[in-house]
């Protein structure tokens, strides 16, 4: 099961109310619950499926800092691009990530999430998680950095695993395989299917 969630969280190329926002001074732990449970609310809320994954994506493009997530993931593979192709894909990375954590949050049927301790070093934070459903529970851990006055996730880490590593491998082997504009137009393919879908 454990794997399986990995894979879900992590499936890349190859979480009705309004959001509410953070408190001046919120420690890593209070944002990490909060959106966390924001989204549950969300599920769990009235609306049709079309409505809660906007509400959520909504919420989680505040939570999710999708471009240092995509810029770690991406790694080398930025170097020497050119800006359009950079913007290009922070855009289509943000895009489907939000979009296939949203759709694994409405997956998974809102389980119950319970919150360890939060290491906090500087501007830099960690949050441990379990996620918590009727027949397994699993860690997922948040590492976050401070922005502005509240805290924003730039990667996610699923019992051990990172899932900004979990991509760059995907992403290194794509372009090792094809080219960078290769990269981008999987993205784009995946970016419509999820339009389509």
């Amino acid at each position: 099961m454990r794997h399986t969630v990995a894979a879900l969280l992590a499936a890349a190329v190859c979480a009705m109310a309004p959001a509410a926002h953070a408190a001046d001074g919120e420690g890593p732990r209070a944002v990490t619950a909060r959106v966390l449970g924001q989204s549950n609310a969300i599920v769990h809320g009235n609306g049709d499926r079309p409505e809660k994954l906007r509400t959520l994506t909504e919420l989680l493009r505040d939570f999710l800092d999708t471009e240092a997530l995509a810029r770690l993931a991406a790694g080398s593979n930025l170097d020497h691009r050119s800006p359009d192709e950079v913007h290009e894909f922070l855009g289509l990375f943000q895009a489907f990530f939000v979009r296939t954590y949203v759709q694994r949050l409405l997956l998974f049927d809102a389980p119950d999430f319970a919150f360890g301790d939060e290491t906090v070093s500087g501007d830099t934070a960690r949050v441990a998680t379990e996620v918590v459903t009727p027949n397994d529970r699993f860690a997922v851990d948040y590492v976050l950095r401070r922005s502005g006055s509240t805290w924003r996730a730039t990667d996610i880490v699923v019992e051990g695993v990172s899932l900004a590593h979990n991509f760059r491998s995907q992403f290194d082997a794509a372009v090792a395989k094809g080219s960078f504009e290769g990269l981008l137009e999987r993205l784009r393919a995946k970016a419509a299917a999820q339009e389509a879908s």
